[in-house]
């Protein structure tokens, strides 16, 4: 669960965003300047986080009252077997052995929900991580990482968001992201099986709110970032066929054998967390990412 270091809601000196030319991260820069909130973005172009030998270099940009957003990987999409994976560490060790030299005063990790098991059917913060995949590995042993890094010495909010949707996504991850990139290229969305499998989907600029209030509160602990709204892969497919026109249409494909898997979460953690807290409708959230995708065409 997370917990506030600040009850009142109070402006860091500066948040250091690893990983900042990312999609999730643009928008949380965004929403921090927006708020008038100094932000050092630090990318990979510019400080390649894989290399340990890099640590030293991140330590010397890094100060004490500084809050440290790690949002840092490479994704599925760049590869999904142990080479991805250890670059991934490489870049946790990286970052564990610059806070070592240099602490600051809060860090947020941005996990993801694969740190739990695909089995899992409900689920919550109180759940044992036992990931399927070795990115949702990757992700834990990155949050055990931090956690024996920092230990009490830093406040750690670990954040799990559910599938992130949004304009400017490059991930082409099934779902909202690549149902409307089709239907903007290829007027079809194709969709595995009959889709009745159910997911949360989570629009990227209420992520990034809820991370700038993380920030913002000095928050520790961790928080499942979903909606507890879960929708089955075909009725999210048609929502979006209805935004992008008549003359799209949704198909099937076929999909692998194994069984229909639903996922749901209680969002009532997030809720506590930050009562005033309201996610975009669906609808409006899809219909703003779709105006980016929709140029496409």
């Amino acid at each position: 669960m997370l917990r506030h270091q600040w009850p009142a809601s109070a402006k860091p000196a500066r948040v250091v965003l690893l990983g900042a030319r990312g999609f999730v991260a643009t928008a949380v820069r965004d929403v921090l300047t927006a708020a008038d909130i100094l932000v050092e973005p630090i990318g990979s172009a510019e400080l390649d986080l894989t290399q340990a030998s890099n640590a030293a270099q991140l330590q010397a940009r890094l100060r004490p009252d500084d809050a440290v957003v790690f949002l840092a990987a490479l994704t599925p999409d760049h590869g999904r077997g142990i080479d991805t994976m250890m670059a991934n560490l490489r870049m946790g060790e990286t970052v564990c052995r610059a806070l070592d030299q240099s602490p600051v005063a809060h860090a947020v990790y941005i996990s993801s929900d694969a740190v739990y098991r695909d089995e899992d059917a409900f689920i919550t913060e109180t759940m044992r991580t036992d990931a399927s995949s070795l990115y949702g590995v990757m992700h834990a042993s990155r949050e055990r990482m931090l956690q024996a890094q920092l230990g009490n010495a830093v406040p750690l909010a670990i954040l799990r968001p559910t599938l992130v949707f949004g304009g400017g996504d490059t991930h082409n991850s099934y779902g909202p992201n690549r149902f409307m990139r089709a239907a903007a290229l290829e007027r079809r969305i194709p969709i595995f099986g009959e889709g009745a499998e159910r997911r949360d989907h989570v629009f990227v600029d209420d992520l990034a709110r809820v991370i700038a209030a993380a920030i913002a509160h000095r928050s520790s602990g961790v928080l499942n970032v979903v909606t507890g709204q879960s929708i089955a892969f075909a009725d999210l497919a048609g929502e979006i066929a209805a935004l992008a026109g008549p003359d799209v249409e949704v198909v099937s494909k076929p999909r692998a054998p194994g069984p229909v898997l639903h996922r749901h979460f209680d969002p009532a953690a997030l809720h506590r967390a930050f009562p005033g807290f309201r996610f975009t409708p669906r609808g409006d959230a899809l219909a703003r990412a779709w105006a980016a995708y929709a140029v496409a065409r």
